[in-house]
């Protein structure tokens, strides 16, 4: 059961990263490079922190915490093998993005979001450092139980 638990935050974990954080992205250099505007005065670069915390704050629970490895490595495998598609072939990789301007401008952001992070390499960075956690046996196996609850089942 762990690990259908794991393989569930895992997709949300690689949903909150390919669309959270490819939205926030262009979101938060609009605001810093074009019009240079503090946070404060935008509420959309306001969300825009939030979400990028709301990311990082997901991806560093599921790196630090005892979760299953499925947690760590749907999103790592996910963006890793993207990583090697754009390497060996570029159009086919940005092809994957939602960018088409017949989706909604959100949609649309959120992919040339992925598309900078993915040229940038900060997509291969991530997906190693989420598959690192995958390596570690400990996380593998079911966390050890104590022997005073093995005796308080046997009793019953």
């Amino acid at each position: 059961m762990r690990h259908f638990f794991g393989l569930l935050t895992g997709v949300l974990l690689t949903a909150a990263l390919l669309f959270g954080a490819g939205w926030a992205a262009p979101e938060l250099a609009r605001g810093a490079q074009i019009l240079k505007v503090s946070p404060s005065g935008d509420g959309r670069m306001l969300i825009a922190l939030g979400v990028v915390a709301a990311v990082g704050l997901l991806l560093g629970l599921v790196l630090v915490c005892r979760t299953s490895p499925l947690a760590a490595f749907v999103p790592s495998i996910v963006l890793l093998a993207w990583t090697v598609v754009y390497a060996l072939d570029v159009p086919r990789a940005l092809d994957l993005a939602p960018t088409a301007t017949s989706l909604q401008a959100e949609v649309a952001q959120a992919g040339q979001g992925m598309v900078a992070l993915l040229s940038t390499g900060v997509y291969g960075a991530l997906g190693v450092a989420l598959f690192l956690p995958v390596l570690m046996p400990s996380r593998w196996a079911s966390p050890l139980r104590d022997e005073e609850d093995e005796f308080a089942e046997q009793s019953y």
